[in-house]
């Protein structure tokens, strides 16, 4: 393993031997691990799902093992100090943590209370002025007031961030940054880190699955697998690894992809504009290429003319709805909302974080009523049934996967709902799902106690299960590996045989291009624009309006004169090299 020199100072964390076993597992989370990481560097450690990332990051502020116990063997050492010796309240003025679950961070009533927290229990004299630096650098200072309660998940995740900033420890870990976040918010939390890094000179340690941050802001990347670090190598030797990252369920970011298929001898790129830079100087080259295979152009996916369109779906007429503040006011999230979904429709949901994604999907359940306009289902209006009456006919998976879990284990969730309803075929059924998400292996856990992407798996086979008409998904993608997220993909698009329509709320835009045929845009409770993923992405004002990025091999599309810009990195190829031979 190659470690990487930062000469002149102690290391941040230092790793030797380690060990770690969680009681009643059959095997080792941690096997074998040595591992330095050098004092302010900017380490991103990645690896599919079950690679061990989070129980070894938990092991750097102590959790692992004063909190959860287990066979733990080896040392870890930060700044020299012996993690075993030390409390985790001790270690946490060092070691600042943000968790994937990080919900369950917050602890005090308001923004500014949560945020001021740590830095007045520690009696820092100057807590104030971290209270309000750390809420300018995540851009939660508008948020000040609000309960934590009232924010979307984006939004608590960077209350979260912002508390742990307040206390400037000397090492940061996030697990999951852009966890939940929409690409415009994504971006700022990855400035702001690599800000603490270059400006303070923190140590900033990332649990990440999305190879284009890591790219673009880590110095060094450790690639876990089976429970131990398979190299720690500087970013751009990681990223020229591409067969090896793919075989561990992360791909290497787009334009490195298409970059190695189009100019195979430039150096690899670590942004868009690299990427274009190497095309439009080879653009002449006459160097021969691989064959790849093509991919349905965007307009195979586009939004079918409304006379063409199948039977209404769901449909809301008139939608107003809104959330009583503490004080009595009326927040309103939608505003005088008119949408219907049709037969046969992928629809994706996209907006900011707070633009009311999550409450209208919430009304398509019942679960909420609007309190103006109506909200059909299957022509039943949702305000003359109980929500159980509707769940043969529509089901939402929750953006916290944990809240879908209600028994022992995970195969008892899925067969929860069949069961209930007297299904004959429930454990076919269940064995048949299981198998589709790839968690036959673990059926008898607790889904509580699955990583965050296996619980995501599980939450998608409890919707499965109950095949329903409308499947409404809440970042169904989120705290996945790309190989998961792939996976999820493609049962999606195996879905249409026996769900009539899809919608899935996300930020997600890999998502949105590889798998959606409808895109809404919502923005401040308003539908603001309902089109195509390629018209979505080729207008730049809408999409800065509304906080969206789009993904990097449509950017680097536009960077190469491509309009309407590709969806798919053989897209890109297959125009690139046709634009080519006609130039030619």
């Amino acid at each position: 393993m190659t470690d990487i020199p930062r000469p002149g100072s102690a290391p941040a964390i230092e790793v030797e031997a380690l060990s770690f076993r969680y009681p009643g597992a059959d095997r080792d989370s941690l096997t074998g691990v040595d591992l330095r990481i050098e004092h302010g560097d900017f380490t991103a450690v990645v690896g599919g799902n079950g690679s061990g990332k989070t129980t070894l990051c938990k092991t750097f502020n102590g959790l692992v093992p004063h909190y959860w116990s287990g066979t733990f063997d080896g040392a870890v050492r930060v700044r020299g100090q012996d993690t075993r010796d030390r409390s985790v309240g001790a270690l946490s003025h060092q070691v600042g943590y943000v968790y994937q679950d990080f919900g369950n961070q917050l602890v005090r009533p308001t923004v500014r209370d949560e945020v001021s927290f740590a830095p007045v229990n520690f009696g820092l004299a100057d807590h104030r002025e971290r209270t309000d630096e750390a809420m300018e650098l995540l851009g939660v200072t508008h948020l000040a007031d609000r309960f934590t309660w009232q924010l979307s998940g984006g939004q608590q995740h960077l209350v979260a961030l912002a508390a742990v900033m307040a206390l400037r420890p000397e090492v940061v870990v996030v697990d999951e940054p852009v966890a939940e976040l929409d690409p415009a918010h994504a971006d700022g939390i990855y400035a702001a880190l690599t800000d603490l890094n270059t400006r303070l000179g923190t140590t900033v340690i990332v649990i990440e699955h999305h190879a284009e941050y890591v790219a673009r802001h880590a110095r060094s990347v450790v690639l876990m697998a089976d429970g131990a670090p398979v190299w720690h190598l500087p970013v751009r030797e990681a990223m020229e690894r591409v067969d090896e990252l793919e075989r561990h369920g992360i791909p290497a970011p787009q334009v490195v992809q298409a970059t190695r298929s189009l100019a195979p001898w430039a150096p690899v790129p670590l942004t868009v504009e690299e990427a274009a830079a190497h095309l439009s100087a080879h653009a002449c080259e006459d160097r021969p290429e691989p064959d790849r295979p093509s991919e349905p152009a965007p307009s195979a996916r586009a939004v079918a003319p409304a006379g063409s369109r199948g039977a209404p779906v769901a449909r809301m007429t008139g939608v107003r709805h809104g959330y009583r503040e503490v004080g009595g006011d009326l927040a309103v999230v939608l505003h005088d909302l008119d949408l219907t979904l049709y037969d046969g429709e992928r629809v994706a949901l996209v907006g900011g974080n707070g633009a009311g994604k999550s409450t209208l999907m919430r009304l398509f359940t019942g679960l909420k009523v609007p309190r103006e306009g109506t909200v059909r289902v299957g022509g039943t209006d949702t305000r003359t049934v109980r929500p159980a009456a509707l769940a043969d006919q529509v089901c939402y998976l929750y953006q916290r996967p944990e809240q879908m879990f209600l028994k022992d284990n995970v195969r008892e969730d899925v067969a929860m709902f069949p069961r209930g309803r007297g299904r004959p075929d429930t454990d076919t059924l269940v064995t048949d799902v299981l198998d589709r998400v790839d968690l036959t292996g673990l059926a008898h856990r607790d889904g509580r106690l699955l990583s965050g992407g296996q619980q995501r798996r599980a939450t998608l086979a409890i919707g499965l299960a109950m095949r329903p008409a409308l499947l409404l998904l809440d970042e169904p993608t989120s705290s996945l590996d790309t190989a998961s997220r792939d996976a999820v993909i493609a049962m999606l698009d195996a879905l249409a045989d026996t769900i009539r329509c899809t919608v899935v709320a996300t930020h997600d835009m890999h998502l949105v291009a590889e798998w959606a045929q409808r895109v809404l845009v919502l923005d401040q409770g308003r539908v603001v624009a309902d089109t195509t993923p390629a018209e979505l992405f080729a207008d730049p004002g809408l999409m800065s309006a509304v906080g969206l990025v789009a993904p990097q091999i449509t950017r680097l599309g536009l960077h190469l004169g491509l309009n309407p810009p590709p969806l798919t990195v053989s897209e890109l190829l297959d125009r690139h090299r046709t634009t080519r031979r006609t130039r030619a």
